[in-house]
């Protein structure tokens, strides 16, 4: 029966006299593991940058929302502000304004209708 420890690139591992512990034996036979371990170093310094780069990512996005929300309720405060001016004001004011404008256009109308009259005389 095989060692089901072994693997493929010459590592084998057996159990120590604690069941704790694995011990590692490393075969002559594959002598280029230093260049493996320099390479996973060189990705996992890479993956470390990587991760330090979303985290400034993340905090730069974290204050642009934090940013957006204070001004989004402060425009909300703006709004509310101004819709409560405005009910204050129609509801004082009772005066027909709709009236004024309409008789304000009449007159601007009259005005330009006989304007235009005595210019075609």
């Amino acid at each position: 029966m095989a060692n089901p420890y072994r693997s493929s690139d010459g590592l084998s591992a057996r159990q120590g006299s604690n069941s704790d512990e694995i011990q590692l034996r490393i075969d002559p036979v594959h002598g280029d593991l230093d260049e493996e371990i320099s390479g996973l170093h060189s990705q996992v310094r890479r993956l470390k940058s990587v991760a330090q780069e979303i985290e400034a990512e993340t905090r730069i996005q974290n204050d642009i929302l934090s940013d957006l929300q204070l001004a989004m309720s402060q425009a909300g405060a703006g709004v509310r502000n101004g819709m409560r001016r405005l009910n204050r004001t129609i509801t004082q004011e009772r005066s027909n304004h709709i009236l004024q404008v309409i008789i304000f256009g009449l007159v601007c109308f009259s005005v330009v209708y006989f304007w235009s009259k005595l210019v075609r005389r």
